[in-house]
């Protein structure tokens, strides 16, 4: 019988995932405990366990983006499982799993046949998904009410949903796209949403590819194009997203299919991968999983 390794994220959750932890260390005593942190790589970690050894993995969406990037292209044959701590938890609800009813849910499946995202000539893997236009926004002013908070000492979680209302309202201007879906090119004007989906679920809840599968046979990823000119009508359109019920409106919503996705606004724009944002973005391109990639 192998050792079992409880990783976690202490900031995970805005800092609950030590709760997360204590209960996880109290259901399996002799579990080893380590902070992700302190590990440098969690490749040569991986590599270093015996095949028999098991690893929860503790934290949140963003915490797994990072596990999956390290240890890509390694063929692991850990029994890996997934205790869901963070403040979204879009993985956690997208695959039907409560971390309360069952603490070692296998998570192995998910994590390989990953799409790519480039931007700048860099790449990474995602989990759920790339979100561009409003939803970068919403995340660049998130990082920076964390970080206020952090610097006064306020314990005080970020409002998302008052986020996307005010950037809606008056803080974020729509951009000009071009949507380009396995070659066949689209153009929209006044785009809110761009985002590349390898799950149903992102920001927290929103439900933007309610049709997405991220174990369909075929490896595919659904783009999403969310446009509209006027404040008012995209303002009351725009919570639909959170039950996927945007998609009936096919005047404002657009959604495909796709092995290959390239995305190009008319202004630099935050973009987000599984929560993390990278500042002024003017494209991305998404390349699914493929045979050719064994």
């Amino acid at each position: 019988m192998g050792r079992k390794y409880i990783l976690y994220n202490s900031l995970a959750g805005n800092g609950k995932c030590m709760y997360d932890v204590q209960a996880l260390a109290d259901t399996y005593p002799d579990a080893i405990l380590k902070k992700m942190t302190e590990i440098a790589s969690y490749a040569e970690f991986m590599g270093s366990l015996a095949e028999d050894d098991e690893v929860i993995l503790c934290g949140g969406d963003g915490t797994l983006n990072i596990f999956v990037n390290d240890i890509n292209d390694m063929d692991v044959k850990n029994t890996i499982y997934y205790y869901a701590s963070g403040s979204g938890n879009d993985f956690a609800k997208d695959i039907g799993h409560n971390s309360h009813d069952t603490p070692d849910y296998q998570i192995n499946q998910y994590i390989q046949h990953l799409p790519e995202v480039t931007i700048n000539g860099k790449k990474w893997l995602f989990i759920n998904n790339v979100g561009f236009g409003i939803d970068g926004y919403c995340c660049e002013e998130g990082d920076r009410q964390r970080t206020k908070n952090e610097k006064t000492h306020k314990n005080k979680p970020v409002n998302y949903t008052a986020i996307a209302i005010k950037g809606l309202l008056y803080a974020f201007k729509p951009r000009n796209a071009v949507v380009k879906v396995d070659g066949v090119r689209h153009e929209y004007k006044n785009a809110w949403l761009v985002p590349t989906m390898n799950g149903r679920y992102y920001g927290g809840g929103m439900m933007a590819a309610p049709g997405q599968d991220r174990l369909n046979p075929e490896h595919t990823v659904s783009v999403m194009v969310f446009r509209g000119k006027g404040k008012l009508g995209t303002l009351m359109i725009f919570p639909s997203i959170f039950k996927g019920e945007h998609v009936k409106y096919e005047k404002y919503v657009d959604i495909f299919n796709a092995k290959e996705v390239e995305v190009e606004f008319d202004r630099p724009t935050p973009l987000q991968i599984d929560g993390e944002t990278i500042l002024g973005v003017t494209s991305y391109k998404v390349k699914a999983w493929s045979l050719d990639q064994k």
